[in-house]
Formats: C-alpha cells, sequence, structure tokens
C-alpha cells in the first residue's frame, strides 16, 4: 500500500490541469505516493481530458461543487493512504518534493501537517503570497509568512533554508497531513467554502496536540489566483468573513470577545480604506462579511480553554502596526 495520496481538487480547470500536471505526475514518485484528481462538478472538459490525457491518473468525480473544504473533506473520507497532500491545481512540482516531507513526517510522529518552500511561479526567485517559507498569524488574526508580510514579499536568498521550522500555519496550497489527523480534528471546515479553512485546521491541530513544519528541503512553484483573483470582492468578502469566524471559534469566549473586538475596529479602518479608494465593492464586501458572520457565529458553540495566540512568540505581534508605523517589512 502506498503510503501518500497526492490530491488535487478540480473545478473547471481543464486548461490548469493540462498545465500542471504534467509536472506532478513527472516528480512524484510512484513508489510511494498516487496522483489523484478530485473534479468538483466541473462544466468544462475536465473530465475528458483527464481521460484521454492522464488515464494514469486515478479520479473521483463529484456531481457538484461541493467547495474548497467539502470537496477535500469528502475526497479524503473515501482515499485510504496514510498521508494526502492538499495540492491545489496551479501547482509546478519540483524533482522529489514529496520525499523530504515524508521524511520528516516519519521520523517526527508529532508533526501533523507540514508544508514545502512555496515560491512564485510567474517570479521563480521570490516567494509566492499564498504560504511562502511558513505561516504565522499576529495577534489579531492577521496571516504573514517567513517571507511575506502583507504585499511585501521576499526574495528567496535561501534565508529560510536552514532547517524545518515550527509554524502556526501551512498553506493550503501544498498541504502534506496525516490523514488521521485530519479526520480526527474534523478536517476543514466546510462554512468557510474557501480561503482561511487551511488556517482553521493547523490551528484545530495544533489544540490537538500536534506540531505544524515547514521543511525547505522541499519547494514548489505556485501560481496563485487561479479560482479568485485578488481584485474580486468575493475573495475580500470570504477572507474577512472567515478570519473573524476563525478567531471565534479558536480561542477562549473571554479573550475571543476581546481579539474580536480590536479586529472589528481593523477592519472598519480597512471599509474607510475601501471607501476613500472608491472600490465600493470591496467595501461592501466587508459589511457583508460582518453581517454573515455576525449569524453565523452561532453554528460554533463549543470553545478551546488554551489561548494559542499567547503561546506562539510571532502571534504577540501587532504586525499592522509593524508593517505600517514601524515600517518592519519582512519577517
Amino acid at each position: 500500500m502506498k503510503k501518500i495520496a497526492v490530491v488535487i481538487l478540480n473545478w473547471n480547470g481543464a486548461e490548469l490541469l493540462r498545465r500542471f500536471l504534467p509536472s506532478v505526475c513527472a516528480h512524484t514518485t510512484p513508489e510511494i505516493a498516487d496522483v489523484i484528481v478530485v473534479d468538483n462538478g466541473s462544466s468544462d472538459n475536465s473530465r475528458k481530458l483527464l481521460e484521454e490525457e492522464f488515464p494514469q491518473v486515478r479520479t473521483l468525480l463529484f456531481p457538484e461543487n461541493y467547495g474548497f473544504a467539502e470537496g477535500y473533506n469528502r475526497a479524503l473520507d473515501t482515499l485510504d493512504y496514510e498521508y494526502a497532500v492538499l495540492l491545489n491545481s496551479d501547482v509546478e512540482t519540483s524533482p522529489h518534493w514529496l520525499e523530504p516531507l515524508l521524511d520528516f513526517a516519519e521520523a517526527n510522529p508529532d508533526v501533523a501537517a507540514c508544508q514545502p518552500k512555496i515560491k512564485a511561479l510567474r517570479e521563480r526567485e521570490k516567494f509566492e503570497y499564498a504560504g511562502a517559507a511558513g505561516g504565522f498569524i499576529d495577534r489579531y488574526g492577521y496571516p504573514f509568512c517567513r517571507g511575506r508580510i502583507f504585499g511585501t514579499i521576499e526574495t528567496d536568498r535561501g534565508q529560510y533554508d536552514d532547517k524545518p521550522c515550527d509554524i502556526f500555519w501551512a498553506s493550503g496550497a501544498a498541504l502534506f497531513v496525516r490523514t488521521e489527523v485530519y479526520r480526527k480534528v474534523g478536517g476543514l471546515d466546510p462554512l468557510f467554502f474557501a480561503h482561511m479553512e487551511e488556517i482553521d485546521l493547523c490551528w484545530r491541530i495544533h489544540l490537538a496536540g500536534y506540531r505544524v513544519v515547514v521543511v525547505p528541503q522541499s519547494s514548489v512553484y505556485h501560481q496563485g489566483g487561479a479560482s479568485l483573483d485578488a481584485a474580486n470582492p468575493r475573495k475580500t468578502y470570504l477572507n474577512f468573513r472567515n478570519n473573524l469566524l476563525m478567531l471565534h471559534k479558536n480561542l477562549p469566549r473571554k479573550a475571543g470577545k476581546s481579539v474580536l473586538f480590536v479586529r472589528r475596529l481593523y477592519d472598519t479602518l480597512a471599509f474607510a480604506r475601501f471607501v476613500l479608494l472608491g472600490q465600493f465593492a470591496h467595501a461592501r464586501a466587508i459589511l457583508r462579511a460582518h453581517n454573515d458572520f455576525r449569524k453565523m457565529r452561532k453554528e460554533y458553540t463549543r470553545f478551546p480553554e488554551v489561548n494559542l495566540l499567547g503561546t506562539f512568540p510571532e502571534s504577540r505581534r501587532n504586525i499592522t502596526i509593524d508593517y505600517f508605523l514601524k515600517q518592519k517589512k519582512r519577517f
């Protein structure tokens, strides 16, 4: 039995499959892993393309689009592998990219999830926004990475290559996870649909007593923005709504209330900024995110006793102040 399922979730991404799937097939050692494409109810020619051009790739065909979170949950409920890699359909892999991740997980049973170093496909010398060299969040839930804070992205000069490093969250662009732990903590939250769901998952993995690590000896290249471009108000909506949900559900009640109070003040400033810039669709997206958060938070009634934001040194930071006022642009 092979140890790893490399699972690629696809929705109307035939051209992405044609472009990126060959590198995944070429660089994934068949003795240790199967490449599996899960089609999320595509209406384009994805299924025909898989059948005709990639007959060696295993497929799971869903009747409708369940979203990023529920799509992966259903796939991992179906598959029986010790490990899974949740791999975006717009990721180009490197030779022997899987072995360092597997070796580290095998040698460290307390590690439940890890990621490779993620670099930009278009500017290959730079890190990629979604994950870079490992993710953290600050005291108010703002995600940042080794190699990326807000919109400032570093060039990869090997500054984070020394050794594997414990991180708060691993990117969903290339998330290596123990399937048993994935199921144990409930998988990706389907209410999120997409965006922030991997940070929420990693938070629950930490709460369950496991580690999350970046293994820089492995690297992949991510195009990014294939499903939703950063300029799309839908992405603004999902990011703001899901960040509020993530803080609400993963913090103790008392700590969560105080953190969310400040976070919503910051969101008000973001709303005002969009208005001043004339980006009214994004401003409306923030309002809708907050309205829907107030409705959806009622779905979460159990809260942890541990405030993880107090145990990670990086999560004591306020990167908004660091970045915009103190001009600290790098990790």
